[in-house]
């Protein structure tokens, strides 16, 4: 092995399974892939799903998900876990034995909770779940508003959002704003209990699937390749909206991502 193989950092994503390539564990392993990370992967639900909606999903069972953690971390040194789609209450549990195991790794999580078209892929008991075991180990949070009102109900505004998600132990949370009515895009990024910065895209003509699984990998990619948190944060979200920016629409539903639009291909 040379020694630049050896540089390769490797970052551990839990997500689920997803047919049409457009977001879940494929979307994970493009985006890490373009950050010049080594993608190793945990599978925790297996879904049907095409480019419109979520139609159904299986949770993998505790023992699995569990297994397919521990072979990885055993033998790689990981340098940040990614979390997406969980699935189920027990499959939360058993991250979060997985992560206290594991302190030193810094963790980015989104918090998938429903499809683009508003299935729940979970329900009540896994945002209670979420809020109690993962929060406190979260060292980047990555939800959109609409996840962000979920996770906290009651909330008038985001930023009380923020400041509850934050009073959980989140250490830095960027809500992402593509759902909000708003010309531009704005992406909040909140730290040590306050707002720390605004971002503000151009808003996209279209909708597409796996947006927020390419932000949340990216942003870990970034962090296992050593950038400092804000560097971080404003690279992966430049690099997220240049892959929707040349996004397409192999299906009937959302467009994707083009998250290898950096190679120059453009004929898609």
């Amino acid at each position: 092995m040379t020694s630049t193989m050896k540089n390769i950092p490797v970052v551990l994503a839990f997500a689920g399974h997803d047919p049409s390539g457009g977001a879940g564990i494929q979307a994970d392993i493009e985006a890490l892939a373009s950050q010049g990370c080594h993608a190793a992967t945990v599978i925790t639900a297996l879904t049907t799903q095409d480019t419109q909606d979520v139609s159904d999903f299986r949770p993998l069972e505790v023992t699995d998900v569990i297994a397919q953690a521990r072979a990885v971390l055993e033998d790689m040194p990981v340098a940040v876990i990614k979390l997406g789609m969980l699935g189920s209450v027990e499959n939360v549990e058993a991250v979060h034995t997985i992560l206290t195991d594991y302190p030193q790794i810094p963790v980015v999580m989104d918090p998938v909770l429903a499809s683009g078209h508003g299935v729940t892929l979970g329900g009540q008991g896994i945002i209670e779940a979420m809020k109690t075991l993962l929060l406190p180990l979260t060292t980047v949070l990555t939800p959109n508003s609409l996840e962000a009102r979920a996770l906290v109900t009651g909330a008038d505004t985001l930023d009380a959002c923020a400041q509850a998600l934050m009073d959980h132990g989140v250490e830095y949370l960027l809500v992402t704003g593509s759902h909000e009515r708003t010309p531009e895009v704005v992406n909040r990024l909140y730290h040590n209990n306050r707002l720390l910065e605004t971002f503000t895209w151009e808003r996209l003509p279209h909708s597409y699937h796996g947006s927020g699984c390419t932000l949340a990998a990216s942003i870990a990619g970034l962090l296992a390749q050593g950038l400092e948190p804000f560097t971080a944060f404003h690279e992966a979200q430049d690099y997220t909206w240049n892959a929707l920016r040349h996004g397409y629409r192999p299906g009937l539903g959302q467009h994707l991502p083009h998250r290898f639009f950096w190679t120059g291909d453009d004929e898609l």
